[in-house]
């Protein structure tokens, strides 16, 4: 099998990008993009379809497992795995590009400290020790499976990051999970305030689009989160007025 890469390049942020065809091919049937990425930057006077040299493509990996979410990219213009996108999936052509929604970095690597900031300032953590709800076991183990790679937000109508021109409280999906985690598991007296951070920061800015809800690598039940973290920290608080 041969395919095609339509890689978008840059050497740094401030760049101007370009692009760059690059064939590959292999035997293996079960090859994803990231099998392919790894092996292309092996190659040894690696030239592209014109014939120009190609510097290692930079692009972002670790458990290759779709456990940590560090390789998403744009394939084919979807927010997606590398490891886990197979090239017999994906067609003769394969566009690659960095997320559009973090700023870039190089070639296919964007800064996501965005998903790490919006964490800390949402304090999606305990202050101490506390006994779960069994009743929201399921909840919890769901929302504990995002894998904090920004796929949801690069489709998300309502996130715009401040890069961008955003200038508004929505943190977006991928601060949602872990969110629900607590409002479902915290008991009624330690989760006021978390409560009020889900209204302000998650509520108030989603459209309901759930574009997310089919991008998701992990297959995160996002819509049933929404509607358990909606019944519990907001439509509970409005029917006791």
């Amino acid at each position: 099998m041969t395919v095609r890469f339509d890689i978008l390049r840059r050497e740094k942020a401030e760049s101007m990008p370009y692009r760059q065809v690059i064939e590959y091919t292999t035997d293996d049937p079960n090859a994803t993009v990231a099998t392919a990425l790894t092996a292309l930057n092996e190659t040894v006077g690696l030239t592209d379809v014109e014939g120009r040299p190609v510097e290692r493509i930079m692009w972002e990996c670790s458990c290759l497992q779709k456990k940590c979410g560090a390789c998403a990219m744009r394939i084919n213009g979807l927010p997606r795995l590398a490891c886990d996108t197979k090239l017999k999936d994906c067609g003769p052509t394969i566009q690659l590009e960095p997320l559009k929604k973090f700023p870039p970095v190089a070639d296919l690597i964007v800064n996501r400290d965005v998903l790490h900031d919006n964490l800390k300032a949402l304090k999606v953590w305990l202050e101490d020790e506390a006994e779960p709800d069994e009743r929201a076991t399921d909840i919890a183990y769901e929302a504990s499976r995002c894998l904090q790679c920004g796929c949801c937000l690069e489709v998300c109508p309502n996130f715009l990051p401040d890069f961008l021109g955003g200038k508004g409280q929505f943190a977006g999906t991928a601060a949602m999970p872990p969110l629900a985690r607590l409002i479902a598991e915290l008991p009624r007296e330690k989760k006021r305030e978390l409560e009020k951070t889900y209204r302000k920061r998650f509520y108030e800015g989603c459209g309901k689009s759930l574009a997310c809800r089919n991008i998701c690598p992990a297959g995160i039940d996002i819509e049933r989160l929404l509607v358990n973290s909606n019944a519990m920290a907001v439509w509970k608080r409005l029917l006791k007025k």
